[in-house]
């Protein structure tokens, strides 16, 4: 894994430009700790920071194949779980090696097919080429957007890179933040190929960018195609088994130290007992990691989670025989304001899960002393049905994203509870923009001959959750993982697994009248009975009344102080909800505590969104420069912050989750 960065100007001279690029590469030291590169022309700089998985001593980037007609360039994140069968046919093509990296059959693969390789690739990957034989950039992301890239169109060319801070890094780019942006972020909805920063996208899951002197132009490669499903349910058990173990295989390939995340839930579980078994055969013992909290003896089931991982995990682990390890987090790292800075900053956005990113990022930070990658259970959720708004009539009725659906049903669960109402319903019409997001969504998804409107809705169901909440999911793996230099894998991510289960219907997914019934058939032979048994669980929080007096106190100083970012939210109801004990405060009332807590003493805080079109252009946000250790080193870098329009008075920085730990993040299982 790693991070890459680029920039193409085709009317100035780039060789005079290295400091740029090298500012816009430094930002992924995180992302890359082992060893960083950069290569420039007159129309083409990239940049490179490495995380050395395959081929340690080989693979070093930006890759530079000479042809007769000029250079191709490469700089690649990711990896090609494929790449053995693609060097085996290119060397059969003629071509000769000088590495064993997964880089280079990616790079000869576009040698030698061009902009139809991707059509070939099993993977998570986002990689730019540059073909110096025709002035042309290729940027390609995989088909499920597990890899982030992001691009912004210039005058004269574009920049791109793994993550927005790269771009926001070019002395040119202003971080601006306008109303769609806004809306984005407090949508709990991805709409692919948006990015929050004013002038920025991200290439599309399955979609490649292509700029030549003629322009910019996108084109798909891959989507979710509706097709008819002809096996029957024993067949179709026997055929995501296959493809599961295939996909588990592929993805064990690494010359580093190798874990699962294992969380006693259906998903991880399955991972970890195929996993086991691989490793096994060749000699070697899996690692998996666990998640707990302090007190675990204290646990109090609720609705969102109705058992404790560790027991269920602790019984995989003897039944696959794992060299095991329980992460415990305490209420004092959970609520410090260096890590949830840490988490903003990985995020490069103030917004996000809370506490369920805190927890992750310590959680991989631990991880990270003795594994380089980690295999997770992202998507499994998504296409096998397992959240449990997927069975709740009134979720299935409906004609919006179920997830939020869900999440209004009780006006205590709402992931916005505590944001100002006239900053959701009014400036930013947050409801009117899901009512359009969805009927785009599921506009896009043909209509099945012969498929009844029960089958179809769930058809829908299944569509949004892959195209506009697994996004979310695995946006927030990739920045929490990588802040740390930890490679995640996602075995349930395979493109041909997401094909097949997609298009088996809704009736056969639960034909055992519960929520993944198909995944269960599919691996109840090597699980306990018990993990088999074992109803869906989101991701785990803290349920430490401690960490919520914490989070109580900060956000009391906040209110004590005027503090400008108490404008983003309800100021009476947050203040209730600082005041009263901690055991009475709702999940959903901890969010913007954990949002407003991050501040350091001494900034002020936000505006809000402008309500005016003019006023919305305006740039928000200011920048500041921070030193930050990395695993690799010190990386300077310029954070962007919002920051208060120039009409309503002076610059402001703010670090903020509205959704805390009030919205349980969906799990990995």
């Amino acid at each position: 894994m790693c991070g890459i960065a680029g920039w193409i100007a085709f009317q100035r001279d780039l060789e005079r430009e290295l400091p740029a690029l090298e500012a816009m590469t430094a930002t992924m030291v995180c992302r890359g700790p082992d060893a960083g590169g950069t290569w420039v022309s007159r129309s083409a700089a990239l940049g490179h920071r490495r995380l050395s998985v395959i081929d340690l001593e080989g693979g070093v980037q930006p890759m530079v194949v000479e042809t007769p007609d000029g250079p191709v360039a490469m700089t690649y994140s990711g990896e090609a779980y494929n790449f053995t069968e693609l060097r085996d046919e290119l060397r059969r093509r003629g071509h000769q090696f000088r590495t064993a990296s997964d880089t280079e059959a990616v790079l000869r693969g576009y040698l030698e097919w061009g902009e139809a390789v991707a059509e070939r690739l099993n993977g998570m990957y986002a990689l730019g080429i540059w073909d110096g034989r025709t002035q042309k950039l290729v940027l390609l992301r995989d088909r499920l957007g597990i890899k982030p890239l992001y691009y912004y169109p210039t005058e004269d060319g574009v920049l791109f890179g793994s993550e927005a801070k790269a771009i926001l890094a070019h002395p040119s780019v202003e971080p601006v933040v306008d109303n769609d942006g806004f809306r984005e972020l407090f949508g709990f909805v991805k709409a692919p190929g948006r990015a929050v920063w004013a002038g920025m996208h991200e290439v599309k899951p399955g979609a490649m960018v292509v700029l030549d002197r003629g322009g910019l132009r996108e084109h798909v490669y891959w989507r979710l195609e509706v097709a008819e499903h002809r096996d029957d349910t024993d067949t179709t058990v026997r055929r995501i088994r296959e493809l599961l173990e295939d996909s588990v295989a592929r993805q064990l390939v690494a010359d580093v130290p190798q874990c699962v995340l294992l969380s006693g839930g259906l998903d991880s579980s399955a991972l970890t007992a195929l996993a086991g078994r691989q490793m096994a055969a060749r000699g070697e013992q899996a690692r998996t990691f666990t998640v707990d909290f302090e007190q675990p003896d204290a646990f109090r089931p609720d609705e969102l989670r109705g058992s404790q991982d560790a027991p269920f995990a602790r019984e995989v682990v003897e039944h696959v025989g794992t060299l095991h390890r329980d992460i415990r987090l305490d209420h004092q790292a959970l609520a410090d304001p260096e890590v949830r800075l840490a988490t903003v900053t990985a995020r490069d956005l103030p917004f996000g899960f809370g506490e369920a990113d805190n927890s992750l990022y310590l959680l991989f930070k631990a991880i990270r002393e003795h594994s380089t990658v980690a295999l997770s259970g992202e998507s499994a959720d998504e296409i096998f049905g397992g959240y449990p708004w997927f069975h709740l009539p009134v979720v299935q009725q409906a004609e919006m994203f179920p997830w939020v659906t869900a999440s209004g049903l009780g006006p205590k669960s709402h992931p916005t509870k505590l944001i100002s109402p006239e900053l959701l319903l009014g400036t930013l019409d947050v409801p009117g923009y899901w009512a359009q997001r969805y009927a785009e969504s599921v506009a896009e998804l043909p209509v099945v001959e012969g498929e009844d409107a029960h089958e179809r809705r769930m058809r829908q169901a299944c569509y949004v959750h892959l195209t506009s909440l697994l996004g979310m999911l695995l946006d927030r793996k990739d920045r929490m993982s990588m802040a740390v230099g930890l490679e995640v894998r996602v075995p349930f991510c395979d493109h041909r697994l997401v094909e097949y289960v997609f298009n088996t219907p809704w009736s056969m997914k639960t034909f055992d009248g519960r929520e993944k019934s198909l995944l269960r058939a599919a691996v109840r032979d090597i699980l306990p009975q018990s993990v088999v048994e074992r109803p869906k669980a989101l991701y785990p929080h803290t349920q430490e009344l401690r960490y919520v007096g914490e989070l109580q106190r900060q956000v009391g100083q906040l209110l004590s102080d005027d503090h400008r970012a108490v404008e983003f939210f309800d100021r009476a109801a947050l203040t209730k909800a600082a005041g009263a004990l901690p055991g009475a405060v709702e999940r959903d009332e901890r969010g913007p505590s954990s949002a407003c807590s991050t501040w350091p003493s001494g900034s002020t805080s936000a505006a809000r969104p402008s309500s005016s079109p003019e006023e919305s252009r305006h740039p928000w946000l200011s920048t500041t420069t921070s030193t930050t250790p990395t695993p690799g080193g010190t990386t300077t870098s310029r954070s962007p912050h919002l920051r208060r329009s120039p009409r309503r008075g002076s610059t402001t920085s703010t670090t903020c989750s509205p959704t805390g730990s009030g919205w349980t993040s969906p799990d990995c299982g």
